[in-house]
């Protein structure tokens, strides 16, 4: 698992650097070139997904089944959590075509920030506290692995 987590807190460092480009972008008051744009939405969306597939697939299984009620309990209401984030971020991503953000660009900036700020939130959460219990769940479980 420290494999795994070490992958999932880069993706963060990943998210982060996107996200703070993409807020450098709506802070200007002209839209930059579409395809600059696209790109770094692209970039963001596929690390975006990417990690909440590892998530979904690898570490809220493992939590959720590491027999630690209040693991398994945080291990929920994270996925519940998550899942409307990820919603809006579809939904989000699906309704702003190149066209429509050329046509309001305020519009996509305000709800780029808003949606960014969402995903900021639920990062420094995870840092905070779902990744560091899931450590502590796992450093003892490697310990009696070693031993026998």
């Amino acid at each position: 698992m420290a494999q795994e987590m070490q992958r999932l807190r880069a993706e963060h460092a990943a998210l982060d650097t996107l996200s703070r480009f993409l807020m450098t972008l709506v802070a200007e008051p002209d839209p930059p070139r579409a395809t600059e744009l696209a790109s770094v939405r692209g970039m963001f969306r596929e690390t975006l997904v990417r990690h909440l597939k590892c998530e979904d697939w690898a570490l809220y299984p493992r939590l959720k089944a590491s027999g630690d009620p209040e693991l398994a309990r945080l291990a929920r209401e994270f996925i519940f959590e998550m899942g409307h984030i990820a919603d809006e971020f579809a939904a989000y991503d699906a309704r702003w075509s190149a066209e429509r953000v050329a046509a309001d660009w305020p519009g996509f900036c305000a709800e780029t920030e808003a949606v960014l700020d969402a995903i900021a939130m639920r990062i420094e959460r995870e840092e905070d506290e779902l990744y560091p219990a899931a450590e502590q769940y796992e450093e003892p479980m490697a310990r009696r692995v070693a031993r026998h």
